[in-house]
């Protein structure tokens, strides 16, 4: 009995390994077909409420698609995003650098910058190079864009 009981935990312990390659796997193609499409950047997300608190960081990557940036979790099945920011009439109403407990949680050399989509209030922290990246994008709306230009580079307040 004791060998039917090891071979059951055996058993169970494969399926487990197994079943984590798998999602594993599929996390691993699904941001491969995303980066494979092009346009896509390192990204973390979190959204600021009326009352002034935020919600937690969360890991992810932006893809730009004409006057949109979608924006997907790292660790997600869908392909639809669970973010979309409209470049027009996109805000940006600042930036900085992480402080204290926030940049243990966001990948290093990070700048959060604030923008204001409508009624909605994002932060977003990003490299350097997609910084640059997201600025040009919202510097290249078509003539007529109500696009707030995103103020000094070198200011972080």
């Amino acid at each position: 009995m004791g060998g039917h009981l090891a071979l059951d935990a055996g058993t169970v312990l494969a399926a487990v390994v197994l079943l984590v390659a798998l999602v594993f796997g599929v996390l691993t193609v699904r941001r491969w077909l995303f980066v494979r499409a092009g346009g896509t950047v390192e990204c973390s997300l979190r959204e600021l409420r009326a009352d002034g608190s935020s919600g937690p960081w969360r890991l992810g990557f932006g893809r730009y698609k004409g006057d949109v940036l979608q924006w997907h979790r790292v660790f997600g099945f869908r392909r639809r995003p669970r973010q979309v920011i409209h470049r027009r009439g996109l805000v940006v109403a600042g930036r900085r650098v992480p402080a204290g407990d926030e940049a243990a949680g966001l990948l290093p050399d990070v700048t959060v910058v604030e923008v204001r989509d409508g009624g909605r209030r994002l932060e977003l922290a990003m490299g350097a190079a997609a910084l640059t990246g997201f600025l040009a994008w919202l510097e290249a709306a078509p003539p007529g864009s109500p696009v707030d230009p995103p103020g000094d580079p070198g200011d972080e307040s």
